[in-house]
């Protein structure tokens, strides 16, 4: 099978792939357009987020048998084009459920406690101990939205710092050890942190919204490892503003380009988001750490593999 990497990965893809007798080559700059050109001399492309794979290309990739994305999301994959069109679709969120959950606690711990703020005013000479006074997760209600790998893998290290972690799921029976799963509404009047692990689709587009926030019982604080357009970041700013997030700690945001390579817009929303103290910022790097760049290749390779051997 002839192989096409679209995105630059760990070097352990090529390696494997081209030991178990698979073809692969190489383009991380041709643009959209010159890969349709290309693509129906390919079995199979290996993607991270450079290049949409919408209906147009799939159709021109004649002899595709599948498309693997090194990592979780699927968004930029028209995945009933490809269903319809008899393409695998493969990806790899077991890679990088460890890193988000990581950073989920990170984000929490830092916000929570004010370890960054209080971190910068004694690096300027500023000593100030009852205004950096902390609050604990101990005893705290998380309620997660998505039980996946994501969901699980933080269910399980927030269980350790003594929090309740509730979950809500579409699918049914995902109770387990570290989490109980209950409905959205029960979620909604219990939580205390909220912290978002859904793929993006047409149903958690703006999931989180002025009327979702408002039905919040209690006062909260905020994570979102996801994907930005999962939250209306006008309906974020506003809850901020007025104390019912209490703080925010985001990886992604509703004004990243597709590819999560930048900001693409700007406006007075992202600008109190980056101000505040309220809210921390990281450039969509939860699932990136050194060991997840490995492990999420080796997921696809394994995958691959097994799939078309």
């Amino acid at each position: 099978m002839k192989i096409l990497l679209l995105d630059k990965n760990h070097p352990l893809i090529t390696e494997q792939l081209i030991a178990k007798n698979f073809i692969l080559e190489e383009d991380f700059t041709s643009s959209y357009d010159e890969v349709c050109r290309i693509i129906e001399n390919y079995d199979g492309v290996i993607i991270r987020s450079r290049i949409p794979l919408d209906k147009n290309f799939l159709e021109k990739g004649k002899n595709l048998k599948f498309i693997a994305r090194v990592g979780a999301g699927m968004e930029n994959i028209d995945i009933p084009a490809a269903e319809k069109l008899g393409i695998q679709l493969i990806n790899s969120p077991e890679g990088n459920r460890d890193s988000v959950a990581e950073h989920v606690v990170g984000m929490l711990l830092i916000l929570m406690n004010r370890l960054f703020i209080a971190s910068q005013e004694v690096k300027n000479g500023i000593w100030k101990r009852e205004e950096n006074r902390g609050d604990e997760l101990l005893g705290k209600t998380v309620g997660l939205i998505g039980y996946g790998n994501m969901g699980k893998a933080t269910a399980k290290r927030l269980s350790g710092f003594g929090c309740k972690v509730i979950f809500h799921d579409i699918l049914p029976d995902l109770s387990d050890e570290y989490a109980t799963q209950v409905s959205l509404k029960e979620l909604q009047e219990k939580a205390e942190v909220l912290s978002l692990h859904i793929p993006l689709t047409d149903e958690s587009y703006y999931l989180i919204d002025g009327p979702f926030i408002s039905d919040m019982k209690n006062d909260f604080y905020f994570v979102n490892t996801a994907r930005g357009k999962n939250i209306e970041t006008k309906s974020l700013v506003e809850a901020l503003k007025a104390g019912k997030i209490k703080g925010a700690c985001l990886d992604v945001l509703e004004y990243e380009k597709s590819s999560f390579e930048n900001i693409e817009t700007e406006n007075d929303d992202l600008k109190y988001l980056l101000e505040s103290e309220k809210v921390i910022v990281t450039p969509h790097i939860a699932g990136w750490t050194h060991q997840s760049k490995e492990k999420l290749a080796q997921v696809i390779v394994d995958k691959i593999v097994t799939s078309f051997t």
